[in-house]
């Protein structure tokens, strides 16, 4: 049976899909889609696990070319020629989609992207990913215990900072709590990804590749080599923004992201 994902559209004129981050939905997006719908149709899609999208229930680990695969719909959508705006996982998914579709895929809009099979072709563990490999490591224990809460507690506070999951909202803790589930996926998808560095030097795409100054050194590492190969890149550092810059300060990475696309 084909699996569909949900997806959120608006907008008229070239296509533009957007792909969220773990633990998040294609509601992240809600604000750049506003401020590109005047000039682009824009999609936003739940991957496997998030939102409204189906879990991912093959007999096998899923793959970041799964999550391609569901997001077929909402590329058709989108025209034969598109626009790819991801963040984190969203990112790599993005990332994978390039490949795997080259001449369909017109621009990249990166913030991020969290493809760690990358730092361990380069370096042999231990490396630049211990920090995301180790807080893996743990928010699957707690789920065997089924504890849901630290999961959550852990990936969270990796990821935006001590104490970011205490001050997120109850009424965003829900979906948090549903998605974080898929850390196995996750980790599988972003840490056995088999598609090599020198790969990504084939994309003669335009990418924008955004980072923040206070990232971890899990995903600043994963820019140092992709900003290396990706042969038409343009580079922003954000200051004082972490991982979940497009989450915790959209409208600046939503400028940047907006000026980039729309200049064509």
């Amino acid at each position: 049976m084909l699996l569909e994902p949900f997806f959120r559209e608006m907008g008229a004129g070239p296509g533009v899909v957007c792909v969220h981050s773990n633990a998040s939905s294609s509601s992240q997006w809600r604000s750049l889609m506003e401020c590109l719908a005047p000039m682009f149709h824009v999609l936003a899609a739940d991957s496997f696990g998030s939102g409204k999208s189906p879990t991912w229930s093959g007999k096998r680990p899923l793959h970041l070319e799964d999550e391609v695969e569901l997001l077929e719909p909402v590329f058709a959508r989108a025209g034969a020629h598109f626009s790819l705006v991801g963040h984190s996982y969203g990112a790599a998914v993005s990332l994978k989609a390039a490949t795997m579709f080259p001449h369909r895929v017109r621009a990249l809009v990166l913030y991020e992207p969290t493809l760690f099979a990358l730092l361990d072709a380069d370096s042999p563990p231990p490396n630049e990913a211990e920090g995301v490999r180790n807080v893996a490591a743990a928010a699957i224990a707690a789920l065997d215990t089924g504890d849901s809460s630290t999961a959550a507690k852990r990936f969270v506070d990796f990821w935006g900072g001590e104490g970011a999951w205490d001050r997120t909202p109850e009424q965003r803790r829900k979906p948090i709590l549903e998605s974080i589930v898929m850390v196995p996926s996750w980790t599988n998808a972003l840490f056995n990804e088999p598609t090599l560095l020198q790969e990504f030097a084939g994309l003669n795409i335009p990418v924008l590749y955004m980072v923040g100054k206070d990232s971890p050194a899990s995903s600043r590492g994963v820019a140092r080599l992709l900003t290396q190969v990706l042969p038409r890149v343009e580079v922003v550092e954000f200051e004082g923004l972490g991982h979940m810059g497009p989450v915790t300060h959209p409208e600046a990475v939503n400028e940047a992201v907006c000026h980039f696309l729309e200049r064509g």
